[in-house]
């Protein structure tokens, strides 16, 4: 049964928004509502043109005959600025420190609403067009990694800090972290996980010194993997100097007088569409 213009438009936004930089042709959404292309291709053209006004993200049409329609989730420098001061403002409270001056974060990276804004903006400021994955470690990393691949319509590999025997053989490697440097740790990959000369982004919650993440692009190198970039929620200001370099993160904090001081990253901020 065909359906009325109104109808086709909100199911062709639905399944748009339920699958994020994945490419839909104009035949799919014909043969779904019995429609001719043109009408398809006029439907698009109404939705990219809501979905810019009113700054729901980009909806782009790929030409040729492997062409089609794709959205892209977008966040805007107002919102994006709004969420993050809030962000600052739950994560300042004492009651957040721990020993090693670390933050509690799990009630927030386990809150479906706060990761999915967290991977919008990944997705707004980093160029994944050439990454083959997403990459983790276990475990407070997971969910904000699974809603970050979706989002960037990649495939999620989780290095794990045990080999499991269920996976098959791994390469493993130890990793030194810790503030000066004082934990030894180990990280593993299944062998059959990742092919060699793929391209990944890395993701982590949180970053010290950068050992975790310097561990992670090491374990990369083993499988001739490139590290496009890595990115994470929260970067402390010291050690000023990381163990690794190409990085982004959405909040910088600072220990001040017993008081951690929390900021939104100005780097990211500017990087976004007004």
């Amino acid at each position: 049964m065909k359906l009325k213009k109104a109808h086709r438009l909100a199911a062709i936004a639905k399944i748009l928004s339920d699958n994020p930089n994945k490419i839909l042709t104009f035949n799919y959404f014909a043969e779904r509502f019995f429609s001719a292309k043109s009408t398809i291709s006029s439907d698009i053209s109404s939705i990219k043109a809501i979905f810019d006004e009113q700054k729901l993200g980009r909806v782009i049409t790929i030409p040729g005959a492997a062409g089609g329609v794709k959205y892209i989730p977008t966040i805007y420098k107002d919102e994006c600025i709004t969420f993050l001061n809030s962000l600052c403002e739950r994560l300042s409270s004492k009651e957040r420190i721990l020993p090693g001056r670390f933050l509690y974060l799990i009630d927030l990276i386990y809150d479906p609403f706060v990761v999915e804004k967290i991977g919008k903006i990944f997705a707004s400021i980093v160029n994944y067009s050439e990454a083959d994955y997403l990459v983790t470690i276990e475990t407070k990393g997971i969910p904000m990694a699974i809603m970050t691949a979706k989002i960037m319509n990649l495939p999620l590999l989780i290095i794990r800090k045990n080999t499991k025997i269920s996976e098959g053989p791994s390469i493993n490697i130890t990793y030194v972290t810790g503030k000066n440097n004082s934990k030894i740790q180990t990280m593993s990959l299944p062998i059959k996980s990742i092919k060699k000369g793929s391209k990944v982004i890395i993701l982590d919650d949180f970053m010290r010194g950068g050992g975790t993440i310097k561990g992670m692009h090491d374990l990369m190198k083993e499988f001739s993997v490139e590290v496009i970039t890595s990115i994470v929620i929260i970067a402390t200001q010291e050690p000023e100097i990381k163990k690794i370099h190409n990085y982004e993160y959405l909040i910088s904090l600072e220990e001040q007088d017993g008081k951690n001081i929390l900021k939104p990253s100005s780097k990211i901020i500017s990087q976004l569409e007004s």
